[in-house]
């Protein structure tokens, strides 16, 4: 009889949590507002106690996961690592047989160098230049460049970025340069097919990629050939990377220069000792003085 009684107490007890425990609940939450509302100080030092509190067990219970992320990212990056060195093996056995064709063609230019007596090519002087400006427009593409007469900087100098050729001197102030690119409309600059010697003038029309003209005879131009410099005209010496064939097309051949303008920020003024596509400026010779009345 005692547990029944004990029992149903309980039963009684529990129905009225469950009834009242909603209502209980509303009015806890109110409390807490005009609590909060009356004493900020004390809800906030509530705030960090509780937050102090269970701080240590949301740090314990984000830990698994964590580290469930971490060894996944590391079973992906083993995976890219894999793959990543048998691509560095494959591009490094490539390397190495380049490099054995490489000093085997360099002995053999030697001995021919040797035999033949070749006068090897003076190195040439540059000026190291900052790009200072932009002057490129839908009319003609160009940049400032922060290097002048003062300099040694002169007219029809061909400039490089890297190896490869950005264009030539066009005009030249005391203390600054404007670079005129193999792109603009104005830029005719003598060329060559590296693979056939097949001579041509790439033509700029403002485009990012120009054009091929006067190719000398009926040559097979594929694209991924590379054009190089040609020597005609003194304006450049032989063998300076241009860019490679991008598309033939109606017989329209177009070269993707190996120079992107939105990436040139130094650039290299090189004096080859050639006359350039521009002339030098000469002083002008001194007036002679008429003899006769004058005297």
């Amino acid at each position: 009889m005692k547990q029944s009684g004990a029992a149903g107490r309980l039963a009684t007890l529990r129905l009225l949590v469950q009834r009242f425990a909603f209502l209980s609940l509303i009015v806890a939450s109110v409390a807490l507002m005009i609590l909060g509302k009356a004493d900020i100080v004390l809800i906030e030092r509530t705030r960090a106690l509780v937050a102090d509190a269970i701080a240590p067990l949301l740090d314990a219970m984000a830990r698994p996961a964590a580290t469930i992320a971490q060894v996944t990212e590391n079973f992906h990056e083993l995976a890219n690592l894999r793959t990543e060195n048998a691509r560095l093996k494959e591009e490094n056995a490539k390397l190495m047989h380049w490099q054995t064709v490489a000093r085997r063609l360099e002995a053999e230019n030697t001995v021919l160098h040797d035999q033949l007596n070749y006068v090897p090519d003076p190195d040439p002087a540059f000026v190291t230049a900052r790009v200072i400006g932009d002057m490129g427009s839908a009319f003609g593409q160009s940049m400032l460049l922060g290097a002048g007469a003062k300099d040694g900087v002169r007219k029809g100098q061909a400039v490089l970025t890297g190896e490869a050729l950005a264009g030539h001197v066009a005009e030249v102030g005391a203390r600054s340069s404007r670079l005129l690119l193999i792109t603009d409309i104005n830029a005719r600059t003598p060329v060559m097919l590296e693979a056939t010697r097949t001579r041509a003038i790439l033509t700029g029309d403002n485009s990012q990629r120009p054009r091929l003209n006067y190719i000398t005879g009926s040559p097979t131009i594929s694209v991924g050939d590379r054009v190089v410099t040609a020597a005609s005209g003194g304006a450049f010496p032989p063998g300076i990377p241009v860019g490679m064939v991008s598309s033939v097309t109606d017989g329209i051949v177009r070269v993707e220069p190996f120079v992107q303008r939105h990436r040139l920020e130094f650039v290299s003024i090189v004096d080859f000792g050639l006359g350039g596509i521009l002339p030098f400026e000469r002083p002008p010779p001194p007036e002679r003085r008429r003899r006769g009345r004058e005297e």
